[in-house]
């Protein structure tokens, strides 16, 4: 079984359509296997967290009980970006498995929504706010291969607390970036098939086997995002990282957990009207 479908043009030539359909399930049980293995060892094999040193008794003194870590303009782009996600996902896949409904309009309002938030997103987080806290630095790398090294058994310093987000949340940022700007690009040139508010409908802006692609890499997109979506709705849900969830809800998190986790000296916290809080 292909991971393509295809289909003959007028021409005799043999193009691709759109992604094989079987590969919504293959992401649904690819994210099940992961959440499960990822359960089963943090249950029955995973090591304490160990950090290099603590930080000193007047830094300590100077964090305040609540520590702010999403501004009220980040936690509603969050939200906003989620409900129009979800939407997307379900109203792209669920006719696939046999659920019909009217599921066109509501796919493309929903991605004009998550076209919208990522571009305020952008312009907020690169004037607005710590634009390079997101991105992985030279520190993380090094605590990684320090954990690394730990895993397998040799010899390695403990690494440093995280910076504001750990390095795995910032590689997940960055698959879930280029998944969804590859979904956000196709979709944008795809609402040209369809009648919409923005422009004319216009089927022949490009050649067949450049729309045939185009619904390809949008599908593939898709699929990978059902697996990641899955995974970011369990992580958040799991006990030791609640304290992450709830501030995304209330907008910070308490001094014990920043401290049990983060570096003040790679975190630095802000209590001003003026801080940088994303």
């Amino acid at each position: 079984m292909g991971f393509l479908e295809w289909a003959t043009n007028p021409w005799g030539q043999s193009v691709p359509i759109h992604i094989a359909w079987f590969l919504i399930w293959v992401a649904v049980i690819a994210g099940l296997l992961f959440l499960i293995v990822h359960a089963i060892w943090l249950r029955y094999f995973a090591r304490e967290k160990e950090f290099a040193g603590d930080a000193p008794a007047q830094v300590v003194a100077s964090i305040p009980k609540r520590v702010p870590r999403h501004s009220l303009v980040a936690r509603l782009f969050h939200w906003i970006m989620a409900a129009s996600m979800l939407t997307l996902l379900f109203t792209a896949f669920l006719p696939k498995v046999g659920i019909k409904f009217p599921w066109v309009t509501y796919h493309w309002i929903a991605g004009a929504v998550l076209t919208a938030s990522i571009l305020f997103h952008v312009i907020h987080a690169s004037f607005w706010l710590d634009f390079w806290a997101i991105w992985p630095d030279r520190t993380d790398v090094e605590d990684a291969w320090k954990r690394l090294r730990r895993f397998a058994g040799m010899s390695a310093p403990p690494p440093r607390k995280f910076a504001k987000y750990p390095l795995e949340n910032k590689l997940y940022h960055g698959v879930i970036l280029l998944s969804g700007l590859a979904v956000i690009f196709t979709g944008v040139f795809m609402m040209f098939r369809v009648r919409t508010i923005f422009f004319p409908r216009n089927p022949y802006l490009f050649s067949d086997m450049t729309w045939d692609l185009m619904y390809v890499l949008h599908g593939l997109a898709g699929v990978g995002l059902i697996a990641l979506v899955m995974m970011h709705v369990y992580f958040g849900l799991r006990p030791e990282k609640l304290a992450i969830t709830k501030s995304m809800i209330f907008g910070w998190m308490d001094r014990d957990f920043y401290l049990q986790e983060h570096d003040p000296e790679r975190w630095v916290v802000e209590t001003s009207s003026s801080s940088k809080s994303e």
